[in-house]
Formats: C-alpha cells, structure tokens, sequence
C-alpha cells in the first residue's frame, strides 16, 4: 500500500523503528532445536523502585490523537529515548489513522503509557456541567466509555480542566470535593493533577513558554521543594502544540537540555510515587 500522507509515512516508520528496535534487529526465529529466550514484556503499573538522588520528571501530554502533533511528540521522544504519558480522548479518536496512533501507543509501553482523559474531554469542555453532582453518573460513565474503547491499560486519570489529585482517599487541588473524583478514587483510580504546565499561546497551537523559561521555572521547583511529591515533578502540555517544525525543535531542545543534568530520570506516570502506593 503506498503511504501518500507525510504524516501518515513519519508515523509508519516510526512503527517500523520501533519493531527493529524491539527485535534488535532480529526475526526471532528459532533454528534447528534451538530455542530462543525472549524476555518478558514489562507491564503497566509495575513499580519501580526510587533513588533519592534523582529527580524524576513525568511528561505528560493530554488530548491525543491530535496529529500531526501526537506524531511530531512521539518520534520527539523516541529519537532522544525517553519515556512520556499520553492522556487520551477517546472523541477525538475519529478514523482509522487516529485509532492506529492511539494502538501504537498503547503498544510501545514501556516507553509510552496510554491514560485516561475522559470520552468527551468533559462533554465537551462543558465543565461546570460535567463536574456537577446530579451528573456524577454520566461522568463516571465518560471515563469508563474511554477506558474502555481505547483499551486503557491502567486505572489513572486526568480530569479535563481539572489540577486535582487523588490517591487512596488522599484528594487535593482544585474542586477536589466534587462527588465524581470521591467516586473515581472509592473506585480505586488515580487521578493525577500537574506541577507545571507548558501552556499555550493565546489563540494560537504554540507554546506559551519558551524552553529556557521552561528549564527555569523546573529546576526552581525542584531547588524549593515546590512539587505534589518530593523529587518528582509532573509536567503538562498538549500534543497540539507540537505541530510545526520550530516547536517540534523546541520540545527536542528542551529535552536534550534536561538529559545533561544526570540527575534527571524520565518515567511514565504509572510509576509516580501515590500511584504506586497501594
């Protein structure tokens, strides 16, 4: 089949890449009585076990599918070899090129992690409705709609518009009292909020901050102790804002800049420390 969409070919040789890199180049096959040992396929939401002397920085990017932008993050992150969380929506998961993006997602853990950012992203960013107690249960049923049609491997949860954070009856942040995260945390999800978001421009699908006020504003959290969890930092963006070349090549720099601090550890946010907690 010929692949005419520039978008569309980025992203098929991106699973390409990735089926060699799985492979380490090989078929797999077996020759003669030779049996091959293939190593166990890690598992979302195994722990991890933590160094206090790292800082450990959680990216995460909510709204996907939205290519180019989801494309332009993915290869981003898998050239320079580091892991990300991906909130998903599942209305904006229309055709089958967008149901592709969201599988491979899915299917590249552990380097990508596939999370739950509700089916309609808040009936549509409805949200004094959605978070309204009379519609707890059409809430609850927007996020297990997504759970289930996206095939979500974990029980983690952004809220859409949301900074909440709830653990094992351990609820934070804004609207934290609302009925449905008392709902989704009885249920046993994590609901996970952010640190510090990289936001968006006014009107426009580019970043607000620049890298170096971005690199700033991270190494001062960690220097004052300014996070939800000590020595880790969640970091929000939106895949959108990574559509064209010159903030693709900022998401890059900005990464290559925290890789040369060796203190940095990138992780998916199943390993953050209240998810892990039981």
């Amino acid at each position: 089949m010929r692949i005419k969409n520039p978008i569309q070919y980025a992203f098929a040789a991106s699973l390409f890449c990735a089926s060699i890199a799985c492979n380490n180049g090989k078929s797999g096959k077996t020759s003669g009585d030779t049996t091959q040992t293939v190593a166990a396929k890690a598992v979302p939401g195994s722990p991890i076990k933590y160094d206090s002397s790292k800082r450990y920085i959680f990216l995460t990017w909510d709204d996907s599918p939205q290519p180019p932008g989801t494309v332009n993050c993915k290869l981003v992150f898998q050239s320079e070899g580091i892991k990300a969380t991906f909130f998903s929506v599942g209305f904006n998961q229309v055709g089958p090129f967008k149901k592709r993006l969201i599988d491979s997602i899915r299917n590249e853990y552990p380097e990508f992690l596939l999370a739950n950012h509700s089916f309609s992203h808040g009936f549509q960013d409805k949200y004094s409705k959605f978070y309204s107690p009379s519609m707890t249960d059409s809430a609850l049923g927007d996020f297990l709609r997504n759970e289930r049609e996206l095939k979500i491997p974990v029980k983690i949860i952004r809220l859409p518009g949301n900074n909440t954070w709830a653990s094992n009856g351990n609820i934070q942040g804004q609207k934290s009292n609302t009925p449905i995260v008392k709902k989704l945390d009885s249920m046993g999800y994590k609901i996970i909020g952010w640190d510090l978001e990289w936001g968006q421009q006014a009107r426009m699908k580019a970043p607000k901050e620049s890298v170096d006020e971005m690199i700033k504003k991270i190494n001062q959290r960690f220097e004052d102790g300014n996070t939800n969890q000590q020595n880790a930092i969640v970091i929000l963006s939106h895949d959108r804002l990574f559509e064209k070349p010159q903030y693709v090549d900022s998401l890059r720099r900005f990464i290559q800049i925290l890789k040369e601090d060796k203190r940095n550890v990138f992780e998916t946010i199943d390993h953050y420390p209240s998810v892990q907690q039981k």
